[in-house]
């Protein structure tokens, strides 16, 4: 029963990859190239760093803003800034970290294969870098400056013209052949990942189950119900002002006062699952 739970769950998880895969290509596709022209330069020497920009840049931001609208990120700031991380062992901050990075390679990952399976950055990138001389019939004498020429139908001198299609299949191919190992290698590695994850975890897959419920349910309770200690507590300090105030229909609640920044330093920063006696803590 746990090794067929666990190779569910595990297929779970790398179909729930893929279809962020596919739909963050999607709105890539859609967006990214419609918005940004990619236009190679043809130049030697431009072509390299063109070519590397055009993937490198955007999976840069795609990182950053991932790290940055991960909330473990600054649950993770912050505990070390209040407590110096001395409640976090070396294997805990070593798998929150992984946590935080794992999410935030997804979109940069996904922005990489798209422009590898496109093909475009990479022919731009390398094209001065093909050998001429394994092209059958390619006149000799010609250098990186024409193949450099090549991602720009158009500049190709004419009695080269023959030869675009074939830089252009096998530039492509190439390419491609990188995308598809890098979503193998990607797949292999989540899936390796998620069985160290259920392998060294202390909790059963029905508990972890259930604890991650717990996790949402009070994470959800406590927004909604720090939503309505705000909103009465601007209340009763709009009505000292006014001598009135306009949520007049939230009398029914109890007077909420301010909360001491102490308290709110217990529930920030991290906290793992921890047990006593056999029960959560």
């Amino acid at each position: 029963m746990a090794a067929a739970a666990l190779v569910t769950e595990n297929f779970k998880f790398v179909s729930l990859f893929f279809k962020s895969l596919i739909a963050l290509g999607t709105v890539a596709s859609q967006t990214a190239y419609n918005v940004f022209s990619f236009e190679c330069p043809c130049s030697s020497g431009r072509n390299y760093l063109y070519g590397l920009a055009s993937i490198g840049v955007q999976a840069l931001a795609f990182f950053l803003v991932g790290i940055m609208m991960n909330k473990s990120t600054w649950d993770l700031v912050s505990e070390c800034r209040l407590r110096r991380c001395r409640k976090l062992s070396g294997a805990s901050a070593f798998a929150l970290l992984g946590t935080i990075i794992g999410r935030g390679v997804v979109a940069p990952i996904t922005w990489v294969v798209f422009s590898l399976l496109q093909g475009q950055a990479y022919m731009c990138a390398l094209t001065e870098f093909v050998d001429p001389g394994t092209l059958e019939g390619f006149p000799s004498g010609q250098g990186s400056m024409v193949m450099a020429k090549f991602p720009c139908q158009d500049s190709v001198p004419t009695e080269l013209q023959r030869f675009w299609a074939e830089v252009e299949r096998r530039l492509k191919y190439e390419s491609q052949l990188i995308g598809w190992l890098l979503v193998a290698v990607m797949s292999l590695t989540v899936f390796l990942m998620l069985c160290m994850k259920r392998c060294s975890s202390p909790l059963g897959y029905q508990q972890e189950n259930y604890w991650s419920q717990y996790r949402s349910d009070e994470k959800t309770l406590f927004q909604r119900t720090a939503a309505v200690h705000a909103r009465l507590l601007a209340a009763e300090n709009v009505k000292s002002f006014f001598g009135f105030g306009a949520l007049e229909q939230l009398a029914e609640h109890q007077s909420a006062g301010p909360i001491c920044s102490t308290n709110w330093n217990r529930v920030t920063g991290v906290y793992l699952y921890r047990e006593n006696k056999g029960l959560p803590l």
